[in-house]
């Protein structure tokens, strides 16, 4: 049986995790050092790396963590990066946890996207397609961060083309993309014989007010919940470390099969252990992933090649 707070030893496995350094990515790389992988943590900001991995070090002396810098909202930053990665130590694991939540008013990438559908889908798949002949040769386990906000999408103009623009709607979009793209990659991986994988996995509700301080890790200054509030929320929340627990063991473990979705066992998926979950048959839809890929292609200018 998994055990999430007690993974088999990774000396000599590298794992690339995206947005390493803070929350869900900053729990990953913490829990994936301590059982001795290599972490290349990528994230825009140095200053930002730099804390997460101090932070890393001092709890878990001798952790072996790097830098590698990537905004997925600039795609001539995920080229750079997908060179340089390429060019370095295969990777075991890749895991494109960063993404952006919420925007109150319509924001656009470096290359004119709206933000959350460019960065959490366009970027990870532009740098995942770069990467796609290395990490295939490598047999690498392929990650991409679903949600359970995927249920209220769907692939259609009206979600991708919106007449108005709604934070919520667009991010649930954007965690619809990811979720199709993975579950899509995962059958042409198979249909090609290539020995790497890919896998969803979520975080189910994972929130500040249950997450354990690690100093100078936080994005912002940390207000603590109204413990009224922590009480309500109790039931159907758990902290950002147990968020992480899917992602690793989507990550890691390799009786999680090819093209599998991986969350908490608990009540609607929002807490729990790490396992096997069922995602939204939509989420599964192969003709609208394959007019995803063809449209992520077109507009990155990176083809999905096998």
């Amino acid at each position: 049986m998994w055990n999430p707070v007690d993974l088999p030893p990774l000396a000599g496995a590298r794992i690339l995790v995206t947005g390493g350094n803070a929350g869900l990515g900053y729990f990953a790389c913490e829990q994936l050092a301590a059982a001795g992988a290599h972490v290349v943590m990528a994230s825009r900001s140095a200053d930002r790396a730099a804390r997460a991995m101090d932070a890393i070090r001092g709890r878990h002396p001798g952790a072996e963590v790097s830098f590698q810098p990537l905004d997925l909202a600039d795609l001539a930053s995920v080229r750079a990066a997908a060179t340089t990665i390429a060019a370095g130590a295969p990777l075991s694991g890749l895991l494109a946890n960063a993404g952006v939540v919420g925007s109150r008013r319509r924001r656009t990438t470096a290359d004119g996207f709206e933000l959350q559908f460019g960065t959490n889908h366009l970027g990870h798949y532009a740098l995942i397609a770069r990467l796609l002949p290395s990490l295939s040769a490598a047999g690498t386990r392929i990650v991409h961060l679903g949600s359970i906000s995927h249920r209220w999408a769907r692939l259609t103009p009206s979600f991708l083309q919106p007449a108005s623009y709604s934070s919520a709607r667009a991010y649930a979009t954007s965690k619809l993309a990811v979720m199709a793209f993975g579950f899509e990659l995962a059958r042409r991986l198979d249909a090609t014989g290539s020995p790497a994988t890919s896998v969803v996995a979520h975080p189910g509700l994972a929130l500040g007010m249950f997450t354990p301080d690690r100093p100078g890790v936080a994005a912002r200054p940390f207000v603590a919940a109204p413990r009224w509030r922590q009480r309500l929320m109790e039931p159907v929340a758990q902290g950002k470390d147990h968020g992480a627990w899917p992602l690793v063991r989507a990550t890691l473990d390799r009786a999680i099969p090819n093209g599998a979705y991986c969350g908490p066992d608990g009540w609607f998926q929002l807490t729990g252990q790490p396992v096997v979950v069922p995602a939204k048959r939509h989420a599964r839809e192969r003709n609208a992933a394959s007019r995803l890929i063809d449209l992520s292609a077109r507009l990155t200018g990176v083809d999905l090649r096998l």
